[in-house]
């Protein structure tokens, strides 16, 4: 669901850039309350998982359309919605800037779109109340699917409402509504089954890892860890790695679910921005943009796919250490030592 420039009006694209940064502050406000070192190199691990996740296109059949992982449900099932939102937030980033995956003016409602429901309403409310007296793999399973369905299904409206507020009139709201919220709830479903899958290794190989809320409990002691922290850790890296380098190249190339949707609508899976301010944020985008397209401009190999997916993994976990270092994250039990 990563939405162009050409969808937002200048006006709206403002309004959610200012709510996705108020998200952004209450949860960095929250996550300097914790004390837990271990989530630092956790958060660019999992946003690096995310983000290889997000290149594998998977085909709906008998649809023409794909879909992708968001992610917002599996890190925050693991970070806890606050470091997850800023998790989703690195990820996002760095698609936009390096990638142009996602327009830069349109980049507060993708943020909110596709990060602060999974991360906010479906782990912080949904996945919180599910997992209260303790997790176990039928838990994780059934709030994997039921929350990633819910999620997908609120950020497929939010595209459809800040559409018609910003005067799309290319698109008309209730037939938009009308095919981008069934294509998003298979969509949805296939990712609560991968989510579920990789929370259910996780609960086998650490279940600590696993967020069950403030008063929630806790999975460790409760179920003895295959793995040490630092083999998960590799484990993913590992992931990341082969998924972004490797089974990228696989991905499909139909449309995904909201450009075959604008693409059923208009003939066309883009539609042309036009405006001083449109104009603006494609010329900040073409600078920073090392692999647009997440391919080396001006070659056609499948190098640059590869290259893209090692290469932006890194990058979210350079900038979500560096956020976590720049603002103090996790670090409340040695502020506290310091000042006494």
């Amino acid at each position: 669901m990563h939405m162009a420039d050409a969808l937002v009006a200048p006006a709206v694209a403002g309004t959610m850039y200012a709510c996705s940064a108020a998200a952004a502050g209450w949860a960095v406000k929250k996550v300097q309350e914790e004390d837990d070192p271990k989530k630092v190199p956790l958060m660019g691990v999992m946003g690096a998982f995310v983000f290889a996740g997000q290149m594998i296109n998977f085909t709906i059949p008998g649809t023409g359309s794909s879909g992708h992982l968001c992610g917002g449900m599996l890190v925050s099932a693991v970070l806890g919605p606050f470091a997850g939102f800023l998790t989703m937030i690195g990820v996002l980033l760095i698609q936009c800037l390096l990638f142009a995956d996602g327009g830069l003016l349109a980049l507060g409602c993708n943020i909110w779109n596709m990060a602060f429901y999974g991360c906010f309403i479906g782990a912080g409310l949904l996945w919180r109340r599910i997992m209260k007296n303790g997790p176990d793999k039928k838990k994780i399973t059934y709030a994997s699917v039921i929350g990633c369905i819910l999620t997908l299904q609120l950020g497929a409206l939010s595209v459809t409402a800040e559409t018609l507020a910003s005067g799309i009139t290319e698109l008309p709201f209730a037939v938009f509504a009308a095919a981008m919220q069934p294509i998003h709830l298979v969509i949805g479903l296939v990712e609560g089954l991968i989510t579920a899958a990789v929370l259910c290794f996780l609960y086998e190989a650490r279940p600590e890892l696993i967020w069950t809320g403030d008063s929630g409990k806790s999975a460790a002691g409760a179920k003895k860890p295959k793995l040490s922290f630092r083999k998960v850790l590799l484990a993913l890296t590992g992931a990341f790695i082969l998924i972004g380098g490797a089974l990228s190249l696989a991905a499909s190339a139909n449309p995904d679910g909201l450009e075959w949707s604008i693409q059923k609508i208009t003939g066309s899976a883009e539609l042309a921005a036009s405006g001083p301010v449109h104009a603006a944020a494609g010329r900040i985008q073409s600078l920073t943009s090392l692999l647009p397209d997440y391919s080396i401009p001006d070659r056609e190999t499948m190098l640059g796919t590869s290259l893209s997916g090692i290469f932006g993994g890194l990058a979210v976990i350079v900038l979500c250490i560096a956020v976590c270092y720049l603002f103090g994250l996790f670090r409340k039990k040695g502020r506290h030592e310091q000042n006494q």
